[in-house]
């Protein structure tokens, strides 16, 4: 089958190319998937998982990307609640060959089904941002109706999500980025927008929840816009900074069939809208993922018309 692949985890995302690995097979409790569209995030080429396997061997060349939209080619043994033909999407696990190929091995736990009326492509991009936003603020965040959120990099796949998601359930939503992202955001749902570049963040005043995807500075001066009892939620690795009177947590998102249902029936009833920048096939994948100038958005590989 046709793939793409990683060696050198130096070169990024310009070390990536297109090349024929084994189709592979589904072992016990796994799900052989004939990929649609995969989704695929810059930063797990950063991510040891991508390049050695659980005990810690080289397993390179790895094939990256965690996002998966596609159909069920072949179950594994023992494997139950999917069937052959059905559509579905979700989340690969970290340490094993991903979805930027014709084929990938998933657990079956880690899938949800895909409706019929959700395009490969919508849903290749929500498992990790929808799953990113949705377990940041109602499962680690503990969201309560009235509280303010301030979502970082509110543009962006995870921002974008927990934009939308926290104004839906009842957010004061204070949306940051660059300059040039600010019309997005708004769009996004966030009642206001702040100008990393040239707003002062400390005029945002107190809030209930800190949504980080920054880090660094960023992070450290968030932490002292928390009110008593809030919340510094980031994916951004180990917290830096604490609130005075609140909690600092960061988190790894988690494949969850039933979170994954409940983010694609809000794309189904237009409560929640994606954010794909580009489509491209397979074939211009590694070129996708080295564009010259900057796209807004997700870009989603189109394996299959």
């Amino acid at each position: 089958m046709k793939a793409i692949v990683v060696t050198d985890q130096v070169a990024g995302t310009a070390g990536m190319t297109l090349a024929e690995r084994p189709e592979p097979e589904a072992a016990g409790n796994d799900v052989l998937v004939e990929v649609h569209a995969s989704g695929f995030t810059p930063g797990e080429l950063t991510w040891p998982g991508t390049w050695t396997d659980r005990l810690g061997r080289d397993r390179t060349p790895s094939i990256p990307g965690h996002e998966v939209a596609g159909v069920v080619s072949a179950l594994g043994y023992g494997t139950r609640g999917l069937s052959v033909g059905q559509r579905v999407f979700g989340l690969t696990d970290w340490t094993r060959d991903g979805t930027l190929a014709e084929y990938t091995v998933v657990e079956a736990r880690n899938l949800a089904p895909l409706p019929g009326d959700v395009d490969f492509t919508v849903g290749a991009s929500l498992p990790i941002s929808g799953l990113t936003a949705w377990q940041g603020l109602f499962v680690h965040g503990r969201f309560q109706v009235g509280q303010s959120v301030l979502v970082h990099g509110a543009a962006g796949g995870v921002g974008s999500m927990a934009t939308q998601l926290a104004r839906e359930a009842g957010a004061y939503v204070i949306g940051t980025g660059r300059a040039a992202d600010r019309q997005t955001a708004l769009d996004f749902g966030a009642h206001e927008f702040v100008d990393l570049d040239n707003d002062a963040l400390e005029d945002v005043g107190g809030v209930d929840l800190v949504f980080d995807v920054i880090g660094g500075d960023i992070q450290k001066r968030s932490a002292g816009l928390i009110r008593a009892g809030g919340m510094l939620l980031t994916i951004a690795g180990p917290p830096e900074a604490r609130p005075t009177d609140g909690l600092a947590v960061d988190f790894v998102v988690e494949a969850d069939r039933a979170q994954l249902g409940e983010v694609v029936q809000r794309v189904r009833d237009g409560r929640l809208r994606t954010n794909i920048g580009q489509v491209a096939d397979l074939d211009d994948a590694v070129a996708a993922f080295n564009p010259t100038e900057r796209v807004k958005g997700k870009t989603i590989i189109r394996v299959r018309p």
